[in-house]
């Protein structure tokens, strides 16, 4: 298909150019993922990419490859690096975990976004070096800006602890430096590198079950009498249907103020969220009662949209394979195939700059900086004098936070534990979360386990990809110091 007319790309007047393509990574043939399973694919790294290019490719069509595959794929084959370049290779995949999401480095979706002009903000691109540094830029003249600041929210997007485990190379994230290098310029440089961990992550893909979601308006006086009424309604019609769909879930969001001028500012919602493996369970049975209360229930019943008969939804797992055990094939311009071999744990290309523990090894604890002394604090949002980023891994989200100055950073690395996070966002306080601090960055990554069900395509949660988990955080108020406000 693709990869077939890509080798053919120089051909026929369609300009000059050669094309290539890598295969492997597809397990799905392979079995035992489980019930239902649709997909199973491996995720590859740069090598295969780097193979086609060093034969003379000017295009490669991939399978499931990591996004910072994309980079350090062709900085290997520019350079020569061979495999066991952990530090130059640790470098070029943050580079492209910069890039990976475009204009999120620019300006995109950036916490202090009122600061820059970032109505249309510029793609990014990296000038990668042989030493494995980058410098993050965009073209001359496009919008939005490269700073340090939108460079640390990207680097902590959809990331967890210090290592960044890849198919090519561990990159240590706490190792990473970031420097002005002039107008929409950012160095990267001091990234350390570890082996590889000795194994693939899987991505599985199965459908989880039906799903129906029904959105009560609420207006006006008696909110929580209103939702108690319909709720209890509710339930009793699904108790009377024959069987309650295996997950009923409600949420009731306050949207509603006080003595409003608008009609919709004067409204709450009620959101009712089923799912079962039996889509009869979640079809008529919750849209038709929805239905039947539109003129036996609370004074203004509405609903934001006429109910359906629910829908299937996906679930997307991880898992992982030896490494060793997938294979991989780079397809090169003149049709010869290549396998390429697995990365091997254990060695490292020289020159280095110093041992290389394994990935398993936990990371030694970094020292937090010397806290501030004490003064006068004022109630203010966090963010403040913090930025946050936040997304999704599967069921999880992280949210990482970052100070603006090594000030706010003596602040900041010791009033956010866990403790204080869980308070301030009340929905995680039963969940296992996890701090990660990298200091090099100012900046501290959270954990979230379970907040996200089973996942984006699940819908479990009003915000199904967390992507507004670190601005609620920012809005959240605490006691921070004067001197920094």
């Amino acid at each position: 298909g693709l990869a077939d007319a890509g080798r053919g790309v120089g051909e026929g007047g369609g300009g000059p150019g050669a094309g290539a393509d890598g295969e492997g990574g597809d397990l799905t043939g392979r079995g035992g993922w489980g019930p239902g399973v649709l997909t199973a694919h491996a995720y590859l790294g740069g090598a295969g990419i780097a193979a086609c290019l060093r034969a003379g490719a000017d295009v490669v069509v991939t399978g499931r490859v990591t996004d910072a595959a994309l980079v350090s794929g062709v900085a290997a084959a520019h350079y020569g690096w061979p495999a066991d370049a952990y530090d130059h290779l640790a470098g070029a995949v943050v580079a492209g975990h910069v890039l990976e999401c475009g204009t999120q480095a620019t300006g995109g979706n950036y916490a202090f976004f009122t600061e820059h002009d970032v109505r249309r903000p510029g793609f990014p691109l990296a000038e990668v070096y042989a030493d494995g540094s980058a410098v993050i830029t965009k073209h001359p003249g496009t919008g939005g800006a490269v700073t340090t600041g939108t460079v640390t929210a990207q680097l902590l997007y959809e990331t967890a602890g210090p290592r960044y485990l890849g198919p090519d190379v561990t990159a240590r994230l706490d190792t990473v430096r970031l420097t002005g290098d002039g107008p929409d310029r950012v160095r990267i440089a001091g990234v350390r590198g570890e082996a590889p961990p000795a194994t693939l992550k899987v991505g599985l893909t199965r459908i989880g079950g039906w799903r129906n979601e029904v959105v009560f308006v609420l207006t006006g006086l008696g909110v929580e009498a209103k939702a108690a009424l319909v709720r209890d309604q509710m339930e009793d019609a699904l108790a009377r249907g024959g069987r309650r769909p295996a997950e009923v879930r409600w949420s009731l969001a306050r949207t509603d103020h006080r003595d409003a001028a608008v009609q919709e500012e004067a409204s709450a919602l009620l959101r009712l969220v089923v799912r079962d493996p039996d889509p009869e369970v979640v079809g008529r049975a919750v849209s038709g009662a929805a239905v039947e209360l539109a003129l036996a229930s609370y004074p203004g019943f509405h609903v934001t949209a006429p109910p359906g008969k629910g829908s299937p939804y996906g679930v997307f797992e991880a898992a992982a394979v030896p490494a060793a055990e997938v294979p991989q094939v780079a397809v090169l311009p003149d049709g010869r195939r290549v396998e390429i071999p697995a990365a091997v744990p254990g060695r490292r290309h020289e020159p280095t700059r110093g041992p290389a523990p394994a990935p398993t090894d936990p990371a030694p604890p970094p020292d937090l900086p010397a806290p501030l002394p004490p003064g006068p604090p004022r109630r203010a949002p966090l963010g403040a004098v913090a930025g946050a980023r936040s997304g999704d891994k599967g069921g999880s989200a992280n949210v990482g936070v970052w100070a603006r100055t090594d000030t706010a950073w003596r602040w900041l690395a010791h009033e956010l534990t866990v403790e204080r996070f869980r308070q301030l966002l009340p929905e995680t306080s039963e969940l296992t979360v996890e701090r990660h601090v990298l200091p090099n960055l100012l900046a501290l990554n959270f954990t979230v386990d379970g907040l996200l069900g089973e996942g984006v395509a699940s819908q479990a949660r009003f915000d199904p990809q967390a992507k507004a988990l670190g601005e609620w955080l920012r809005a959240r108020y605490v006691e921070i110091p004067e001197v920094l406000l």
